[in-house]
């Protein structure tokens, strides 16, 4: 004769519902869980991605709601890094295509920036909303060579119209266009101050370029660019004005190739 089991027989609709209040219990955690993600998690994630340029110090907040102090360097391990002064602040919310990202840069812009975040099976696409900034021409030095040479002081004033950047692996290409009209520059390899004002157009799509002219100044600079998906190929020259001269020969020995008043550059 079969035994009977002693333990009490638990309805079906009993075991049902623990299930769903287990599953419940797990799916809230998770949700917990993400929405309480720390600050520092996107700053490891930012390091990780960028290789060391883009650095989160100091991270406060969750990673959708925080801020730290934002450092440009050069790279992993690199000697050359500059600040963003005072601290920048983001809000992140998902929508149905990816994140939307409001970046609260008090120091270079009188609103927030906007930024809309669309990873794909092919990397990742970023679209910048329509503004400008003002930035401090010293956070070039973070990005390395040339500008960790050169040490460039005054402003950056930056606008941009449909720009979008997007990220395949190693290899990057943008769309719409980015004006940047850099003022008063100097550098550290001349006592001349400032040396001048130039303007950098970038136009994206298949045939991305770059188009540097003078706007004023002793230090006169001009030449085109292309970007090949992984860096700026770039051909210019560089002259002093009339009377400049000798305020001007170390660095035109410096950032090119002399030929004659002339020093030819080339980058990439």
């Amino acid at each position: 004769m079969a035994k009977r089991s002693l333990r009490p027989l638990i309805p079906a609709e009993r075991r049902q519902g623990w299930r769903w209040a287990l599953l419940g219990v797990l799916l809230g955690g998770l949700v917990t869980l993400t929405l309480s993600a720390p600050a520092r998690w996107l700053a490891q994630l930012l390091r990780v991605q960028t290789q060391g340029h883009l650095l989160i110090l100091n991270p406060r907040g969750t990673v959708w709601n925080g801020s730290g102090n934002v450092v440009f360097a050069s790279g992993v391990g690199g000697a050359d890094a500059i600040s963003l002064p005072g601290v920048v602040g983001w809000r992140l919310r998902p929508d149905w295509r990816g994140l939307s990202a409001q970046l609260d840069l008090s120091c270079c812009t009188s609103t927030p920036m906007g930024v809309k975040i669309r990873p794909g099976a092919d990397g990742i696409h970023l679209q910048l909303v329509d503004g400008s900034s003002r930035w401090p021409a010293g956070l070039l030095t973070g990005f390395g060579a040339p500008f960790n040479t050169l040490r460039l002081e005054g402003v950056l004033d930056l606008s941009t119209q449909n720009l979008s950047l997007a990220f395949r692996g190693r290899t990057l290409s943008f769309d719409g266009r980015a004006t940047l009209d850099a003022t008063d520059i100097s550098s550290s390899l001349s006592t001349l101050r400032p040396m001048g004002s130039y303007r950098v157009v970038l136009d994206g799509g298949n045939a991305s370029s770059m188009i540097v002219t003078t706007r004023d100044g002793s230090l006169r600079l001009s030449g085109t660019g292309r970007w090949n998906g992984q860096a700026m190929r770039f051909s210019g020259e560089a002259s002093a004005a009339p009377g400049r001269e000798d305020a001007l020969s170390n660095l035109l020995n410096i950032i090119g190739r002399r030929d004659g008043a002339r020093s030819i550059i080339t980058l990439g």
